[in-house]
């Protein structure tokens, strides 16, 4: 299944019918798609959206890191919620969205890496940057 996962019935309908799926995303809110890969991504040294902090940042911002970062988790267990509830009825079992996040086969990450504060990737992350732009006029 090809699907963008950030609201997750595509997930949920591969898992159901025991498929393959294929995410084409930009990012996921909390960088729940690298919590899903099982890419490291720390607090310390990548900085959060919406921080306008750089990957050089001074303690203060660091730390200021770390609380949007620990935020985050907060709010996306609340968005994703009323998801997992849906999944776990529909698939007659208890589930998480990492769970079901987790089980992708391939990630096509809709940005440039060069544009990106470098941090590793899975072998199944290609970087597919470039197809959003226009042509230059």
């Amino acid at each position: 299944i090809f699907t963008d996962p950030v609201l997750p019935c595509g997930p949920i309908l591969a898992e159901y019918l025991s498929l393959p799926s294929a995410y084409f995303l930009r990012g996921l809110p909390c960088t729940l798609d690298y919590e899903a890969a099982q890419c490291p991504s720390p607090f310390s040294y990548v900085p959060r959206t919406f921080t306008a902090s750089t990957d050089h940042m001074t303690f203060t911002e660091r730390v200021k890191n770390l609380l949007v970062g620990l935020s985050e988790h907060w709010f996306c267990y609340l968005f994703y919620l009323k998801y997992e509830n849906l999944a776990s009825e529909f698939l007659h079992r208890e589930v998480t969205m990492l769970e079901l996040f987790s089980k992708a086969s391939i990630w096509l990450m809709r940005y440039d890496f060069v544009f990106e504060y470098p941090h590793p990737v899975m072998p199944n992350m290609v970087y597919i940057g470039g197809i959003n732009c226009e042509q230059k006029k």
